[in-house]
């Protein structure tokens, strides 16, 4: 193992000579410094430094070497660099031409500045704008696909479809329940909680009915299945793509959007309005009884209250945004599946590409939705 660095200091004929030793990295230049700093040498002097020894060296070495070369120089001393090891010789001329009076600068990353910084927030825009422009064409490749089946139904792969209901929705419905009922709890707990503070605990029944009905239900269930099969989706084709399964369906004659999108699209386009009717209940269900054990409002007068405070149109509002979340979450999954390039780690980079985007574009969708209703007072 190589020694750290170090400089040794002896007398020689009447001269002072200054022997380098060790590694001269970065990860030792503190030390280094203080030691050369340390050095109390008498002006009008001989001083030789016996760079022989040195193992290893940076720039922050010879920055330093240089450095103490030159300060010994401007005080009245002799100073000669004796035995550099021609290996070192380039980095002592680059760090000798970019000067010595001052540390060498630590490199500023560019986003670090203004130009930097505006520069990278309109690459990020041009970036998503570019991605929004490849995914509405790749929906108008399916768009194209779906009104091709319509004219042959037989094409319809309908046990595939059949199997993508049962992976995206029947196996989904353990953890969608559970963090609907969770967030039910959560919901009416904290909203008695403010309530109270006004006596109008019986008030948190139409918080908790409005909230789930209209947003949270279809919101966070959109949210799991874009966490849960958005990213199986992209993974499932891009490994395909890596193992070059889409190759050989195209050199069957086989369309990949037919065989691979439309099933995961049709699947989980009728299963996510059914989930979101699922997770409704199942939030109901928890604030109902968060509100029995903490307001002691019995089941009755909850129902009873939560049918003043909701309507059918409360209801609707929630489900009606379902299919178009499940088309974007399923879209997106395959569109950045088809995207894989050959290697695993294109994989794992567009899945979680592909959940970023199906989330942000849920939400967006979601805002958008709500500024409609807004408008049309629904």
């Amino acid at each position: 193992m190589a020694a750290a660095g170090t400089i040794l200091s002896s007398e020689e004929d009447g001269a002072t000579v200054l022997r380098a030793e060790g590694e001269w990295l970065v990860v030792t230049a503190a030390e280094l410094d203080r030691r050369l700093r340390d050095l109390r040498m008498p002006q009008d002097r001989q001083v030789t430094f016996d760079l022989s020894r040195i193992e290893r060296l940076d720039s922050s070495g010879a920055w330093l070497l240089l450095r103490t070369e030159h300060e010994l120089t401007t005080r009245g001393n002799r100073v000669e660099l004796a035995n550099l090891q021609p290996r070192f010789a380039p980095l002592f001329d680059q760090v000798r031409a970019r000067g010595v009076t001052e540390p060498l600068p630590h490199p500023v990353p560019p986003h670090y500045t203004l130009v930097g910084f505006l520069e990278r927030i309109g690459r990020v825009t041009t970036l998503l704008l570019n991605r929004v422009y490849d995914i509405l064409g790749f929906t108008g490749l399916v768009t194209v696909t779906i009104l091709k089946l319509l004219r042959q139904p037989r094409r319809l792969r309908l046990v595939a479809t059949l199997a993508q209901m049962e992976v995206v929705g029947l196996d989904a419905m353990p953890i969608v329940g559970l963090l609907s009922f969770l967030i039910g709890v959560v919901m009416a707990y904290q909203g008695a909680d403010q309530l109270r503070r006004f006596g109008a605990e019986i008030y948190t029944v139409n918080l908790l009915g409005v909230s789930i009905l209209r947003e949270l239900g279809v919101l966070l269930t959109a949210i799991i299945i874009a966490g849960r099969s958005g990213s199986a989706f992209t993974a499932q084709i891009g490994t395909m793509q890596v193992n070059e399964e889409i190759d050989a369906l195209r050199t069957l004659g086989l369309d990949p959007v037919e065989v691979l999108v439309l099933p995961r699209l049709f699947g989980l386009g009728i299963t996510l309005p059914l989930l979101v009717f699922y997770a409704d209940f199942m939030g109901i269900l928890g604030g109902g009884l968060m509100c029995w054990l903490v307001l002691d409002i019995n089941i009755p007068n909850f129902l009873t209250q939560l049918q003043t405070a909701v309507s059918e149109t409360t209801l609707w509002v929630g489900v009606v945004k379902a299919p178009f979340f499940a088309a974007i979450i399923a879209l997106v999954g395959c569109y950045e599946g088809l995207n894989v390039t050959r290697s695993a780690e294109s994989v794992g980079r567009l899945t979680t590409q592909s959940v970023v985007e199906s989330i942000f574009f849920v939400i967006v969708t979601d805002a958008a939705f709500s500024i409609v209703f807004s408008v049309l007072k629904v």
